[in-house]
């Protein structure tokens, strides 16, 4: 194993005497070290309980005859980050996750790794680390927060934010935002619709490198502690049979994690992290993937935002083995792949049983013939740009109406809450890109504050930024080349028709190529909004969104 080295050799003695100050004993040494990632912080509430989670899987590798190493690193709440301009933060952080624990897992020599995130860039961020250092181990999160309820019907954290548009449009008082501001989060975990942290625990069982039920069991639920378990024994075998995750999550398994992710209506965010973790592996994802797959996959769920169940709903009627078992009957996935479980996907899928048809639809008849995403392009989104389709309304999946420009989310909020949008306006967002933002911050303030005055059928959204997985309604995110780098989008003039055609793929700026070659003619590049820090180093080597946003 890995560490052979260091518990044999006579000139590692000094290297055994730093852990046996640790108080670490010959037997431990002897055994395998299981590096045990541990994100959790007292900033995020998805990592409130993740000590207990990490003392579990401790406590499984132990179990198995292995000896755990914890170590932590950085996590950031998105919710908390929203709207102001932190936001900028949270997918370069992403980044810092990853290697972080590529630093610690290179600079000890595990055998094994077992990762513990929740919330929205800590999943993927040590996904491409457990990638990029190819060090055998798994995945296990700290589960979703159950629904709140109020006034009798199941809230969760979005609808805070939509009640917040609602208040701005007098359909919701002061009192009632207040009430629900106190029950809509009502415990530990990533909050509880099928928003970007949930969408990619759930994607990590797709992959293979989490053990089935990851993405579902509550996090108060005591699954969720034996789950943990399992997962410290699952590591320690792994690393002694030598089970590499590039022997998992291989381009067969992408594909079912691509599938999986258009069955479940997943986030937009997932179109960002799926290749740059695919990337670690030497794969490459193309854009035009995602919206192949999702023209051939049906959507069989309606979790929050796109409808009124949540998480625990999808766990209580079989999770995502029931959801991979539905797709796998329609012949489309590859049940050969290799699992964290030292089992096939078939094998587990063969152990499934949807206990709720009205929860998770079979593929005879689901909610939509086409999966969760859309890809839609054209001369406005020569690369690419992205929506959530399966949460937008069957009456809206066509818009044409003038652009409204803004520079920036502020503004663009501060115009909707004052009720200066006129309806068929398609609002647009630019300079919040990857490389423009920068940092790509997330929009779902302004999405929200649509849903919550109730307009979120009469005006479009368009932005080189992104959206929460939380997101619902026509907007389009991920609008790629981005402004800052002299996309179409950075030519859209206050009042020019734009065209979007969900069904066509299409988006579409009405204006001539000759008026258009005159705009760019006299463009200039934006000065950087930040010109120091990390923010300053990503937005000078970050990819565009249609690559995932990766470091080049």
């Amino acid at each position: 194993m890995r560490s052979s080295f260091m518990r044999k050799d006579y000139r590692f003695a000094p290297h055994r005497s730093l852990l046996k100050g640790l108080g670490y004993t010959d037997e431990e040494l002897s055994r395998p070290l299981i590096g045990v990632a541990n994100s959790g912080n007292e900033l995020v509430p998805g990592h409130m309980y993740l000590d207990r989670v990490a003392e579990a899987v401790k406590q499984g590798i132990y179990l198995a005859g292995g000896t755990p190493f914890e170590f932590r690193t950085i996590g950031i709440c998105d919710g908390i980050a929203m709207g102001h301009p932190g936001m900028r933060y949270s997918l370069c952080s992403r980044e810092l996750v990853a290697d972080s624990v590529e630093v610690m897992a290179q600079a000890y020599p595990f055998d094994g790794l077992v990762l513990i995130p929740n919330c929205d860039k800590v999943v993927p961020g040590m996904l491409m680390a457990l990638l990029r250092v190819n060090i055998p181990g798994l995945l296990v999160s700290g589960g979703p927060m159950l629904a709140g309820n109020f006034q009798g019907r199941k809230v969760d954290l979005i609808s805070v934010f939509e009640a917040v548009g609602g208040r701005a449009a007098g359909r919701v008082s002061d009192e009632e935002l207040k009430s629900l501001e106190e029950v809509a989060c009502p415990g530990c975990g990533s909050c509880a619709g099928m928003f970007t942290a949930n969408s990619m625990n759930c994607l990590t069982e797709g992959l293979g490198l989490g053990l089935p039920y990851n993405g579902t069991i509550p996090a108060v639920d005591s699954r969720r502690i034996r789950l943990a378990k399992q997962a410290g024994m699952k590591a320690v075998s792994l690393a002694r049979k030598g089970l590499k995750p590039r022997e998992i999550a291989t381009e067969a398994a992408f594909d079912n994690a691509i599938v999986l992710d258009m069955a479940l209506g997943a986030s937009t965010n997932t179109v960002l992290h799926l290749p740059a973790i695919a990337r670690e592996a030497g794969l490459e994802l193309p854009l035009k993937k995602f919206d192949r797959v999702s023209l051939r996959t049906p959507n069989l769920c309606k979790i929050s935002p796109a409808g009124t169940h949540r998480m625990e709903d999808l766990d209580r009627a079989g999770g995502i083995p029931a959801v991979l078992a539905e797709l796998a009957a329609a012949g489309l996935l590859d049940l050969s792949v290799k699992t964290a479980a030292q089992e096939t996907l078939g094998r587990i899928v063969a152990r499934a049983r949807n206990a709720d048809p009205s929860i998770i639809r079979t593929a005879a008849d689901p909610y939509r013939r086409q999966g969760g995403i859309a890809v839609l392009s054209g001369n406005l989104a020569v690369d690419g740009a992205v929506v959530k389709q399966s949460a937008v309304s069957e009456s809206h999946l066509r818009h044409v109406g003038p652009a409204r420009v803004f520079e920036g989310e502020e503004a663009a909020l501060k115009a909707v809450l004052e009720n200066q949008i006129e309806d068929g306006s398609v609002i647009v967002i630019r300079q919040e890109g990857p490389r423009g933002g920068p940092g790509m911050r997330e929009m779902l303030s302004v999405t929200s504050a649509l849903v919550g005055a109730g307009r979120d059928e009469r005006v479009a959204l368009l932005t080189d930024g992104r959206f929460s997985g939380g997101t619902r309604g026509l907007a389009i995110g991920h609008v790629s080349p981005e402004a800052a780098a002299g996309g179409a989008i950075a030519l859209v003039h206050d009042g020019d028709i734009i065209e979007i055609d969900i069904v066509k793929r299409a988006l579409k700026l009405q204006v001539s190529e000759a008026e258009l070659k005159t705009r760019r003619a006299g463009w200039k590049p934006p000065r950087p909004k930040v010109r120091a820090g990390y923010l300053y180093r990503y937005s000078r080597s970050v990819s565009s969104a249609a690559q995932g946003a990766v470091l080049d």
